[in-house]
């Protein structure tokens, strides 16, 4: 029996986490499945076969974009034709519509059945985007249950999956563990800084957010804060700029 093969991309850290949890649940029903494409360290984790370092595509901001843009136009251009040439059985866009939905269109348009997962925020800005993700997609996993009903003028496929960090939020028993374990008093208040995971996020935003922490612990002694741990390519910067220059913030990385 001829074994499924499935292509995807993803584009950045949050990504990445979505594709790794992707995988797993599609190998309980088809174990000799095989993945490639663009993803990072935990869809690798999982068997994925990334041809091009996921951080070739994790930009940041306007600047960083126009920088780079002839090398990502000329990774989706590669991407789009080894794909064409030898077809996958299905493509996984995993958010980054910027770089997705053209490369999901290309396909598409030879008959490779296409999937983005995690819907653009078309119920916030760009609604009309809905008629380009029709043209480019056969199905899109919605995060969220209202994300569906935005869909209805084109009639777009769409299922609602769920995201998959609502299995990892601790219910309020672990988070009395975790005060207990960190010797945080009930009283005091806990709040949870999460400055990205792109490398270009973490260089300009670690030290202004680690700033207005230090600022607010000054001002009302009783704030703990949790930071979300960067992951790989910004842990670096991050750590230097949290043990160097912020060493009495009372915090844990998690």
């Amino acid at each position: 029996m001829t074994k499924l093969r499935i292509a995807m991309v993803a584009g950045e850290a949050s990504g990445d986490i979505l594709g790794a949890g992707l995988i797993q649940a599609i190998k309980k029903r088809y174990p000799d499945a095989v993945f490639y494409g663009i993803g990072g360290d935990l869809m690798c984790a999982q068997g994925f076969d990334s041809v091009v370092p996921m951080d070739k595509l994790s930009v940041m901001g306007l600047v960083e974009v126009l920088g780079r843009l002839p090398e990502l136009l000329s990774i989706r251009k590669k991407l789009s034709n080894s794909l064409i040439e030898n077809p996958p059985d299905m493509f996984v866009g995993i958010d980054a519509p910027d770089f997705n939905l053209k490369l999901e269109y290309q396909l598409k348009a030879v008959g490779i059945a296409t999937v983005h997962y995690v819907s653009p925020s078309v119920w916030a800005w760009k609604k009309k985007r809905i008629y380009k993700i029709k043209e480019s997609t056969d199905l899109v996993l919605a995060l969220f249950p209202f994300e569906a009903q935005h869909y209805k003028p084109t009639k777009q496929n769409v299922v609602f999956v769920g995201h998959p960090l609502a299995d990892l939020i601790a219910n309020d028993s672990r988070l009395l563990e975790a005060r207990t374990q960190f010797e945080i008093a009930n009283t005091t208040k806990v709040i949870a800084l999460l400055p990205g995971s792109r490398g270009g996020e973490l260089k300009y935003l670690a030290e202004p957010f680690l700033q207005a922490a230090e600022l607010l612990q000054k001002n009302t002694p009783i704030y703990y804060f949790f930071f979300q741990r960067p992951i790989l390519s910004g842990r670096s910067h991050f750590k230097n700029c949290l043990m160097i220059n912020f060493q009495g913030l009372m915090c844990v990385c998690f």
